[in-house]
């Protein structure tokens, strides 16, 4: 199974939001991404900013400074 770490970059800053991501879904708000036994966590204001196939990992970053003084993850 393809399983991926979404990580939040935050310009040097790296937050590991999710472990083991089993789907990634882009909305007009931002990102969802669930794994098998958690519960789903949003992240409000996000964009993809790359996706690296060989070390499994999605990377993230907010598109404004207030959309991350909001509500971070909701399930």
């Amino acid at each position: 199974m393809c399983q991926m770490k979404i990580v939040l970059k935050d310009g040097d800053l790296e937050e590991v939001v999710l472990e083991n991501a089993s789907q990634r879904q882009a909305t007009d708000d931002g990102i969802m991404g669930s794994a098998l036994f958690e519960e789903p966590k949003f992240i409000r204001g996000a964009n993809v900013t790359g996706i690296d196939f060989l070390r499994n990992r999605v990377t993230v970053s907010r598109t404004s400074t207030k959309a991350s003084r909001e509500s971070d993850h909701i399930a």
